[in-house]
Order: structure tokens, then sequence, then C-alpha cells
């Protein structure tokens, strides 16, 4: 249906933006594996140091259980993978799993040098550089930690908002910790993660926060099409004037708006690209939402 709507103009183009998305991607997700196998590696497994969310989780089940990390990795993502293929898309199900199947090998295959025996500095830097790790791999549409799709599903079925569900999720975490290997290592891991989650603010600033994206474009109709069709998201289209030039006179056009989430704002602009690239198109952030396509209720 989608095919006999758009009018896509060149083929060899639209190939040619999809590769290059493609690219951008995979170079995102390697810096992100890379950037934190060296966190892990370097600074927080030698240490006996924990973060907080889904890695934190394989780092704590590592000293309680026989398994070794890297297998941990894969299994406690599972669950995480399946959830973003069900919500989000099976290309990102897809490079998720090759992003932490890839950290997983050089978390049990790499050897680094202990970088320094300073607690303060451990916490830090194996903080920043694991945020960057999961920061790049989001930027490149994936995954190496799952917590936060776990999060937006939990802060769409009920009141407690992806901020929220993730303070709990980590509050919970560090207090096993504490529990089951002792209070100072509980206290590090969690500057460790307040570390870590600051860098990847810094990175994607902020993945729980949804984007308003208005769209300017000659071809509004098939971008409509493609975002409400292809995307699964919802379209509103405003009644607008030209103001300046030829554009000036012809008063029957449309205003393009929608709301996205920042896993999936790189693909609506990809799409956009690929219908019209002189689109004139504006990001913006969005506190939150109420109704609609995306029901996220805030706790207040």
């Amino acid at each position: 249906m989608v095919k006999r709507i758009l009018k896509i103009q060149d083929a060899a183009f639209v190939k040619r933006v999809t590769t290059m998305r493609l690219v951008k991607d995979v170079i995102f997700i390697g810096i992100g594996v890379i950037m934190a196998s060296i966190g892990l590696k370097g600074f927080l497994l030698p240490n006996g140091f924990f973060d907080g969310g889904a890695m934190g989780m394989s780092l704590l089940l590592e000293m309680l259980t026989p398994l070794d990390l890297s297998l941990l990795i894969i299994l406690v993502n599972l669950p995480f993978i399946y959830l973003g293929y069900k919500q989000l898309s099976f290309s990102f199900a897809i490079k998720s799993t090759l992003a932490i199947l890839t950290l997983a090998l050089l978390v049990h295959y790499i050897e680094l040098p202990v970088i320094t025996a300073d607690k303060l500095l451990i916490a830090v830097f194996g903080g920043f550089f694991l945020g960057c790790g999961i920061g790049f791999a989001i930027r490149g549409g994936a995954v190496i930690d799952g917590t936060e799709v776990l999060a937006i599903q939990v802060s769409r079925k009920s009141s407690l908002t992806v901020g929220d569900f993730i303070t709990v999720f980590n509050v919970c975490l560090f207090i096993v910790t504490a529990i089951f290997v002792n209070l100072e290592t509980a206290m590090y891991s969690m500057l460790t993660y307040f570390s870590a989650s600051r860098t990847v603010d810094f990175l994607i600033n902020g993945v729980e926060e949804y984007i308003g994206v208005m769209i300017i474009s000659e071809h509004s109709e098939d971008i409509k099409a493609k975002i409400t069709y292809d995307l699964g998201r919802g379209v509103t289209a405003f009644k607008a004037d030209g103001g300046f030039g030829e554009k000036a006179k012809n008063p029957d056009r449309n205003v393009l708006f929608c709301v996205v989430t920042r896993l999936e704002v790189t693909g609506v602009l990809t799409e956009i690209n690929k219908i019209d690239p002189k689109a004139f198109v504006i990001q913006y952030p969005i506190k939150d939402t109420k109704g609609g396509m995306i029901k996220k209720r805030p706790l207040h």
C-alpha cells in the first residue's frame, strides 16, 4: 500500500541514504562497544566495582554465581532485546543483539592493564567509559544495556516515568549489592552509575525524552504516508502559507508534526531524507506527552 502512495523519484538515491545511515550506525555501535569494553576491563572488573542497569546486574551475578560475565551479559539482555523487537523494530533487535554479542566477546578475550588503583578514579572513569559505550550504541540505534527499553515499556503502562523506573531499579540493585557484597562497594557503584548516566545524557540528551519533529516540505503527503504506515507514528498536518519568495504564493501547503522517542528519531529523519533531502526539519525536546499514539502518564 505504501509503495503505491509514495512517489520516490530516485531508487539509487534512497539506497545510498540507507547505506550511509547503516554505515554511521555501525561506526557508532562499534565505538560504543569498544568504549564499554575499556570501562569494564580497564576499570570496573579488576576492582570489583558495579554499575547500574542490566550491566550492573550482570556484574553482580558474575560475583555471586560461577557463570562467566560474557555469558551473563548476553543472558541478562535477552529479555530486553525481545522487548525492543516488540516495541521498536526488528532492525533494532538485530543491531542490539550484534552489539551485545560483540561486547561479550571483547570482555571475554581482550586483556587490558589496570589503569589506576584509586577507587574514586575507577568509579568516575569506569562510569564515563561505560556511559560513552551506552550512549554511542543508542546513537547507532541499538542498546548494550537494555534497561532503558524496559523502562519505556513500563512507563507506557503505568504512572512511572522512564527516569522514575530506572531510579527505582538501580536503588534496588544497589541495596542488593550492599547486602551481598559490602556497603562501600555499593556506594562506589552508585558513583559509577551517576558518572555513566551523566555521560549518556551528554551524548544523547536523554534517551527517555520525546522529540517533537516539525517537517516543512513540498512532499508532505508522501512523508506523512511514510511515517504513518511504515513507522507507525501519528502525524498531524497544519495548513500553512509560505512566507518568502515563490513559496509565499502557495497558501495551500501542510506543515507536519509528530512526536517520537530518542530511539526512533533517527529512523524518522532517514525516511524524510529519502523522500525530500531539502525538507526543513525542526527538532525540539518535549517534557512529556499524554494520550495519542504515545501514552505516557507522568508521576505527578
